[in-house]
This record gives structure tokens, sequence and C-alpha cells, in this order.
């Protein structure tokens, strides 16, 4: 199993809404094929800072099932225009 770690900005002022569209995009990537786990996480010190942490089991369930799917099109539609520069992502895996 391995972790996409997604560190997305956005407007703080917008951040009701941001995490509104989230929840309305999780079931696009719960339908995904290869996906184990889903989680938004807000930074306390950085306000418009999230971290998306995404359990997957293989780096290709990710870039290629998920990130070629018309899911993955919707999840964009949905987050991308809160987004105030671009994503920082890392595929991670747990060594301890």
């Amino acid at each position: 199993m391995i972790h996409e770690v997604a560190i997305l900005t956005i407007d703080p002022a917008k951040a009701d809404a941001f995490e509104a569209a989230v929840a309305q995009a999780k079931p696009y990537f719960e339908a995904a094929e290869g996906m184990k786990s889903f989680g938004l996480r807000r930074s306390i010190e950085t306000p418009g800072r999230y971290h998306l942490v995404i359990e997957w089991t293989s780096v290709e369930a990710h870039m290629v099932d998920f990130r070629e799917s018309e899911n993955f099109q919707r999840w964009r539609e949905l987050a991308g225009p809160f987004f105030t520069g671009p994503v920082e992502m890392e595929h991670v895996l747990t060594v301890i």
C-alpha cells in the first residue's frame, strides 16, 4: 500500500465551500479501483493549506486507473477552482 499526499492551497475565506466540494467529490475517489482510504486534513498553522491523504494499493492505481478516469475530471471540476497555486503531490510508503 502507498499513500498519495497532496498539499492543496486555497483562499482561507473559502474554506467552508472548499471542504463541502471535497466532501461532494469523495465518492469519486471511493469508486476508484485500488482506493483504500481517504482523508482531508486542514493545517492549523497555515490557514488555507490542506493535506489530502489517500491510500492506494499501488502508484498505478492512482496515476493510471484514477488519474485517467472521468472521476478524476469530476474531482478537479469541484475542487480545482479553489486552488490558489499548484498542487504539490507525492507518493509515500510507511516504513515504521
